[in-house]
């Protein structure tokens, strides 16, 4: 005969269930799988389950919650990926209320307690409506085009069409569209908006050349910074059914946006061949590095729905990494061995501002090490390949792989160094 779950069961099943939403809210914010774990055992702890264990990878999370000899496993499927930057931080806060709550009254907190929190966080709307959103993107990638050697003419084109691209891909987005096909659709877009800014250009006489070289920074918002650097910190935790997911989702993408810049190039017969540096002074020129890295880290960070103050903070964060970084390469150090310090540099600030500001660590570290990333030898790597030219394709290649690889060691050395418990399971 059939038998009914008694009381015991069933508050086991309610605390097992609003502990995995929180790693579902999370998980579909865009946070790595060490983080997803840490909050639902957290909370789990809070509601009075004795044990709690968690398998994470990019879309699923597989959870076993104990009390007593009684044990709950569940199964969950997050299909939207994405990246909230303000969820996390309502999480967090959140999370560590309803911890010091239970520990203060040394009374365990309620399934539904918790879900009326979570319940408000799940309805928050996002902090940017699409016009705001767009311009976020407008101002990073415009940034990125200084910091690539552009000059007016480009950081003009890239402002407008990165602004019209993410427009595109945040209303597709919003309407179930496939990520990898809108990937493509707002390269495309972005790429023939800022080829065609500068060719109306030159045929008015505004402009003498046509300025083609700034068309990849125009699509340097599609990066998948986030899922590149989470992704290397899950692997570093030996974390790997996550880590290789997140990495192999954001090569994906990557490659989606890569060869969509391919086709463009191909049609109007382009070679993503990198500007010559800017003939400014030294002072001059450091100078605008730093508005530049500001500007961009802030675009990024707002862009991934960030309040202002997170935002700012990060901003600040970026700009000091990344113009220690090029000053490093301009004085003869390795690409990579730069980014290995810059990284290092932002998780040590990261430590000590994130705490202070209330928020999670990563919704600070990863928008000042995503200008950092090299998207735009990433895309040449991909069009070069796409090209025939293996030789090139390789050391393009490889040189992304390295830098990459560098700002997630330097990351996750920062992370040793002020967290206790991340270098060990506790």
């Amino acid at each position: 005969m059939p038998t009914t779950p008694d009381d015991d069961e069933l508050d086991l099943i309610r605390r097992s269930g609003a502990a995995l939403r929180v790693g579902r809210l999370s998980l579909s914010a865009g946070t790595g799988s060490y983080r997803v774990k840490a909050s639902m055992a957290r909370l789990a702890h809070a509601m009075g389950v004795d044990r709690h264990e968690a398998h994470v990878t990019l879309t699923e999370i597989t959870t076993t919650s104990h009390r007593g000899v009684s044990f709950r496993t569940e199964v969950a499927e997050v299909r939207t990926v994405g990246i909230n930057a303000d969820r996390l931080a309502k999480l967090e806060v959140m999370v560590t209320d309803v911890e010091q709550e239970a520990r203060r009254t040394g009374v365990t907190a309620t399934p539904a307690d918790v879900e009326a929190r979570l319940d408000a966080i799940a309805a928050t709307p996002p902090l940017y409506p699409a016009l705001l959103n767009a311009l976020w993107s407008s101002i990073a990638c415009a940034a990125f085009a200084f910091l690539n050697n552009g000059g007016p003419v480009e950081i003009i084109g890239v402002f407008v069409a990165a602004g019209l691209g993410q427009g595109v891909r945040r209303a597709l987005l919003h309407r179930g569209w496939n990520q990898f096909g809108v990937t493509m659709l707002a390269a495309a877009v972005a790429c023939f908006t800022y080829l065609g800014l500068v060719t109306a250009l030159h045929s008015a006489d505004v402009i003498t050349t046509r300025h083609e070289a700034g068309y990849v920074s125009a699509v340097l918002f599609l990066i998948p910074g986030f899922a590149l650097v989470t992704g290397a910190l899950d692997l570093a935790r030996l974390d790997f059914s996550a880590g290789l997911s997140r990495l192999t989702y954001a090569l994906m993408i990557l490659t989606s946006a890569a060869l969509a810049v391919w086709g463009v190039s191909s049609i109007v017969g382009l070679a993503p061949v990198p500007p010559a540096p800017l003939d400014l002074s030294e002072p001059v020129l450091y100078l605008l590095r730093a508005a530049a890295s500001f500007l961009g880290v802030l675009g990024f960070a707002l862009m991934f729905n960030s309040p202002w103050r997170m935002a700012l903070a990060a901003a600040g964060i970026g700009m000091v990494a990344n113009v220690g970084r090029l000053a490093l390469v301009d004085a003869g150090a390795a690409v990579q061995a730069a980014a290995a310090a810059a990284a290092l540099v932002v998780g040590l600030l990261a430590a000590f501002v994130a705490p202070r500001i209330s928020v999670p660590r990563v919704t600070v570290a990863v928008p000042a090490v995503v200008i950092m990333v090299p998207g735009v030898v990433a895309y040449r790597a991909v069009f070069w390949l796409s090209e025939g030219d293996t030789v090139q394709a390789l050391a393009y290649g490889v040189q992304a792989a390295l830098v990459v690889v560098a700002l997630s060691i330097g990351l996750a050395v920062a992370r040793m160094l002020t967290d206790p418990t991340w270098g060990f399971e506790r």
